[in-house]
């Protein structure tokens, strides 16, 4: 029986693991799906068009030819008008005169277009022009930004509670050292310790409720004692729970017993971690300054790995790079030479994006606190003390 016993054990783990796993691993997986069928589209629709030049490029090439023809060899007298001319002119250009599109719109191009478009960076170096690839990516993104935020948020779950589980197991970690040090400085001796038990062992009764006098007599005749409302309400509360508890257990006994109802069950826990999503972020309560540490260090991180294949950045341009990325804010002034390396970080991406969201509901929360004592501090300073005169 044991040893039947044992892969039925391991089966149900095995299962229980693979449905607690499950809701996680379908988010992520539709949006990488999303990703990939949205690089196929754009590839398809963006790289494959036609460029028609107009008589505006041609206007701009003659434009340019009597510019540099009418450069003279002095450059000190004709350089403040060369620069205006030339600004004006380039501001004119267009980018698709000089790119070709199946270069942009590589699968790798397009599949860091669809990141930039549902994590709502949008650096603005690469965009639709036809006019399908336009309503296309309006499309795209009203389905893709709400499955971000949603993987955003349940993977906010798994790191709030890291983040908690993490800090706790610290503070308790630094209240033993504290312990250990007080206990190092104090030397007590084992007769003391006995004395200060036996002192100790003197027990203060607490005044007993209601409910617990009703439980501990049950079968003491007692006059009739007039209750108030609320220890009315009580009784009617434990009398429920005590109702309700076996019934709970017979529960458990049908599940376990019908092989079809266990897997209602299993469904039923599933659907409940769907419900469950974003309920450990909002519990989170951890110090901002850890937070704002947590993101320089994985910002840090990046802007140290990522100058080995984007040899314009150094350090501190890989920092602001990352950091406008994090924060979503894309402001496009830096761009990538190899955007398909860029795309293994996308894991990064997504988990930096969340630490940033977790931080900058910390330091909402606390901002909602300092404006609550500000307020409440104001009030109790414009209320005027009431002096009672005796008469």
């Amino acid at each position: 029986m044991a040893s039947t016993s044992q892969p039925l054990r391991g089966k149900r783990a095995c299962k229980n693991i693979f449905w607690a796993v499950f809701p996680h691993a379908c988010f992520i997986l539709s949006l990488v799906i999303y990703a990939f069928l949205g690089a196929l589209m754009f590839s398809h629709i963006e790289g494959n068009r036609k460029v028609n030049l107009s008589e505006e490029y041609r206007n701009f090439l003659q434009n340019l030819w009597y510019i540099s023809r009418n450069l003279s060899d002095n450059m000190t007298e004709n350089e403040e008008i060369f620069k205006e001319k030339i600004h004006a002119l380039l501001n004119a250009a267009e980018r698709d005169w000089f790119v070709n599109p199946k270069d942009i719109w590589t699968f790798f191009g397009s599949l860091f277009f669809c990141c930039t478009v549902f994590t709502t960076v949008g650096y603005g170096n690469t965009y639709p022009v036809t006019r399908i690839g336009k309503y296309l990516c309006m499309l795209y993104a009203l389905f893709g930004i709400p499955l971000m935020f949603l993987v955003l948020t349940d993977m906010g779950d798994i790191l709030a509670t890291v983040l908690s589980k993490s800090y706790s197991e610290f503070r308790k970690l630094q209240s033993k050292i504290l312990a250990s040090k007080l206990c190092s400085g104090s030397i007590c001796s084992k007769g003391d310790e006995l004395k200060s038990r036996a002192q100790s062992k003197v027990v203060i009764n607490e005044p007993l409720t209601i409910m617990e006098v009703l439980k501990s007599q049950p079968g003491v005749k007692r006059k009739p004692i007039k209750y108030c409302n609320a220890d009315i309400f009580e009784m009617l509360i434990a009398r429920e729970s005590e109702h309700t508890k076996p019934a709970r257990n017979k529960n458990i006994a049908r599940w376990s017993s019908c092989p079809e109802l266990a897997r209602g069950k299993t469904m039923s826990r599933v659907i409940e971690n769907f419900d469950k999503i974003g309920k450990q972020l909002e519990k989170l309560d951890v110090p901002i300054v850890l937070m704002v540490l947590v993101i320089f260090v994985y910002i840090s991180c990046a802007a140290a790995i990522l100058p080995n294949w984007e040899t314009r950045l150094d350090f501190q341009e890989a920092f602001y790079f990352c950091f406008i990325t994090l924060t979503t804010i894309g402001f496009g002034d830096t761009q990538l030479e190899h955007p398909k390396f860029f795309l293994f970080f996308s894991l990064y991406i997504i988990i930096g994006m969340e630490i940033v969201f977790i931080a900058f509901k910390l330091g909402q929360d606390r901002l909602i606190g300092l404006y609550k004592k500000v307020i409440s501090f104001c009030g109790e300073k414009k209320m005027p003390s009431k002096k009672v005169h005796p008469k």
